[in-house]
């Protein structure tokens, strides 16, 4: 009878945690979990990374190393007869003084009544859960359960960490991957930091005939499917990604900007959602620095819209270099969000009555656009009279920058500042 050959990635699954590979903050000689261990501590854990970055290794090997039986589910095919099957066992174990980890793949997964119903055997000791997540915590999980868990971060594996992975491949196969460096290097860039990714690959080109020849970049790329970028339109790494292109703009890194850019675009983003975060970035952190940036920012939008893709993400790239290389002012964004405070705080005040419209005789009377100065007939057309409410200070809201056009700007609310003073208004 034929024997089955296990995958490549289970055959190097790490034996010990000094062997998992590229999360050295967590297990390597001063790692947290390897103090956490030494202390005989262990606590209930989420382990938030990437996938194929070793979240289930790691719970296997902790259990191992801590004497815990291990119990493993997946909150895509479990309900709530798996978990309270699963709770029931670990009670008999406890009784017969043996610990429990419960391992919960994809715990995000379960809805906020199942992940409740972890709190009072997480509490009472009954299991040491183990948690494994590829979204954000803070938002995927109940406060309650977050708050009896410790969080740990997994990082996508680097390089180095992926080149142990090949190296470990080579030696338990006793022959190199058929791969020249440049190919090689490529292999590792497809696999986009994960580990599981790199060693399914690795098996297929393993399976090639001996004597094949060192495959080429080019070559490689044909051989196997292209990866697609870790990206998910509605999940963390979208926000991710547009903050770090809104972050890079702002401190004017146009080369950084253009690759979050392709990163979005690659991913399967809308350009349209990029297109309007670019309308709001030209209007929040360059405003009247450069006015054009605006009309760049919707110029290329509307370009878009005409064009469509690919021919239209151009537009977009071009906002996009405008936009890094443009000064930068957050004065209007700032003036907006004081006069904002200012508008709540002051309540229903109503503008003087010299600025009011009088389009009725009784209002008139009243006194309605009495005294109102006409700024095209004074001096310098500029009246200098207060549009503030009666009762309000004037305040001053908006304070550009010495910043490319701002200091035009500024060398005019200057001298409009020095004739109201004049005039005494």
């Amino acid at each position: 009878m034929a024997h089955t050959i296990p995958p490549l990635a289970d055959r190097l699954r790490p034996s010990g945690l000094e062997d998992v590979v590229g999360q050295d903050h967590l297990v390597g000689p001063t790692g947290t979990l390897t103090r956490m261990l030494a202390r005989g501590s262990l606590a209930s854990l989420i382990l938030w990374g990437p996938p194929g970055v070793g979240k289930t290794t790691i719970a296997r090997l902790l259990a191992a190393q801590a004497g815990l039986e291990f119990t493993q589910l997946s909150a895509v095919f479990s309900g709530v007869a798996d978990l309270k099957k699963a709770f029931d066992a670990a009670r008999l174990r406890r009784a017969m003084g043996q610990g429990t980890m419960l391992f919960v793949d994809e715990i995000h997964r379960f809805n906020r009544a199942q992940q409740d119903g972890f709190l009072p055997v997480v509490e009472d000791g009954t299991v040491t859960l183990v948690g494994a997540t590829t979204e954000n915590p803070s938002f995927a999980l109940n406060g309650a359960l977050l708050s009896r868990c410790q969080v740990l971060v997994l990082r996508r594996l680097d390089d180095a960490a992926l080149e142990r992975l090949l190296a470990r491949a080579e030696t338990e196969a006793e022959r190199p991957l058929p791969l020249d460096e440049e190919a090689r290097a490529s292999l590792r860039a497809m696999a986009d930091g994960d580990g599981r990714y790199v060693l399914n690959m690795t098996e297929q080109l393993l399976a090639l005939p001996i004597d094949t020849t060192p495959l080429s970049g080019a070559e490689l790329s044909e051989l196997l499917a292209k990866r697609a970028a870790l990206y998910d339109k509605d999940r963390e790494e979208h926000y991710n990604l547009i903050s770090a292109l809104h972050k890079s703009l702002r401190g004017s890194d146009a080369d950084a900007a253009l690759y979050w850019l392709a990163r979005m675009l690659t991913g399967g983003e809308d350009p349209r959602y990029i297109a309007r975060r670019l309308v709001r970035f030209a209007s929040e952190d360059i405003g009247m620095a450069d006015p054009n940036a605006l009309v760049q920012a919707m110029t290329a939008w509307e370009t878009y819209e005409r064009l469509g893709s690919p021919e239209g993400e151009l537009a977009i790239a071009q906002a996009v270099v405008y936009l890094g290389t443009a000064p930068k002012s957050n004065a209007l964004y700032v003036a907006l969000g004081e006069a904002n405070r200012a508008a709540r705080a002051t309540g229903s005040l109503t503008p003087p009555m010299h600025i009011l419209n009088a389009p009725t005789r009784l209002m008139k009377d009243l006194g309605y656009g009495s005294g109102y100065a006409y700024d095209h007939e004074a001096e310098d057309g500029f009246s200098g009279q207060n549009y503030f409410p009666d009762g309000m200070k004037r305040a001053q809201f908006y304070r550009p920058q010495e910043r490319g056009f701002e200091r035009e700007m500024l060398k005019r609310l200057a001298y409009w500042d020095r004739l109201r003073r004049e005039r005494g208004a």
